[in-house]
C-alpha cells in the first residue's frame, strides 16, 4: 500500500486524487500550509518524552521557558512575526552532543544551514521539508544504508520534527565531509547540502556560500577566524577555509540555546 504525503492528500481533498499534483490545487495547498503555520504549535506534538526532558535540562532553554511561562506538556514554539514556528539553537547542540559527538561539528553551522533552506521554521519553507530542509528520499537512505537509526523516519511528514529533521541533516553533512571517500571543503559541503554534490561549482564563490556566510555571523564572529582559520577579503567576500571551520578540533562547547538574529 502506497502511503500518501500531507499534500497529496489534502491536495486530494480539494480536487479529487487526478489533481492532487495539478497546479489548479497549489493555491489551497498554500492556504492550508498558511492556516496550519498561523497555529499555535507545541513542542511536545514534535519531540519523544526523552528530547523534551533534554530541552528541560538545558540551563539557558528553562532559564527561557520559565520566563514565558511555559509548562510541561504544553510548551509552545517561539513564532516570528508572521506567526510561524521557528527553532531554537539548544535542539542543533542537544543532537551533536548525543549523536556526533565525536565528530566535533559545530552546532553554529547547524544553524547558519538551517536559517539558508529553512528560515528556521519548523514545518521548512517550499518544497523543503522541515528545518534543515533535507528530503525524504535522503533522510531514508541515511536510515536504511549508512545506520543512521537513533530517530525513524517512516514518511516526510516525520522530517517536520526537529530533532529528527537536525539529526539527518547533521548526519548528511557528515557524508558531504568525506564525498568520495576525500576530504572537502566547506564550499563544497555547503553547496552539496543545498543543491546536492553533483552540481558543486568551486571555481566560484557561489550565492549559496554567500548567504551561508552570512547567516553564520548571526551565531559566531567569522572575522576571527581571518588569521589561524580562513583568509577574507571583504570587498569580494572570497573565502579560502580549512575543515576545521565546520568542527572544532575538541569537543563542542556550551553556547546560547536561542538563535539571535
Amino acid at each position: 500500500m502506497l502511503e500518501r504525503t500531507e499534500e497529496f492528500i489534502i491536495r486530494a481533498y480539494k480536487g479529487g486524487t487526478k489533481k492532487a499534483t495539478h497546479k489548479s490545487t497549489l493555491p489551497y495547498w498554500k492556504r492550508y500550509l498558511c492556516v496550519k503555520e498561523s497555529v499555535y504549535s507545541y513542542w511536545d506534538t514534535k519531540a519523544s518524552p526523552e528530547d523534551m526532558e533534554e530541552l528541560w535540562i538545558h540551563p539557558e532553554v528553562l532559564k527561557e521557558w520559565t520566563k514565558s511561562g511555559e509548562i510541561r506538556g504544553k510548551v509552545r514554539f517561539s513564532h516570528d512575526n508572521k506567526k510561524r514556528p521557528y527553532l531554537s539553537r539548544a535542539v542543533a547542540e542537544i543532537i551533536l552532543t548525543k549523536h556526533f559527538l565525536t565528530k566535533h561539528m559545530k552546532p553554529t553551522c547547524l544553524c547558519a544551514l538551517a536559517e539558508v533552506v529553512s528560515l528556521r521554521f519548523v514545518n521548512g519553507v517550499g518544497p523543503r521539508t522541515g528545518i534543515m530542509g533535507i528530503d525524504y528520499s535522503t533522510a531514508f537512505w541515511l536510515y536504511m544504508e549508512l545506520g543512521y537509526r537513533a530517530y525513524r523516519v517512516d514518511s516526510a511528514d516525520d522530517l517536520t520534527k526537529p530533532f529528527v529533521s537536525m539529526y539527518f541533516g547533521a548526519a548528511y553533512l557528515v557524508w558531504l565531509s568525506e564525498y568520495e571517500g576525500r576530504e572537502r571543503t566547506p564550499q563544497f559541503v555547503v553547496q552539496a547540502y543545498i543543491s546536492g554534490p553533483k552540481n558543486v561549482n568551486l571555481q566560484e564563490t557561489g550565492p549559496l556560500w554567500l548567504k551561508f556566510m552570512q547567516a553564520l555571523g548571526n551565531y559566531e564572529d567569522i572575522k576571527k577566524y581571518a588569521s589561524s582559520h580562513f583568509l577574507i577579503e571583504i570587498r569580494e567576500f572570497s573565502v579560502l577555509m580549512t575543515h576545521e571551520f565546520f568542527f572544532f578540533s575538541v569537543g563542542i562547547k556550551g553556547t546560547a540555546p536561542f538563535c539571535k538574529r
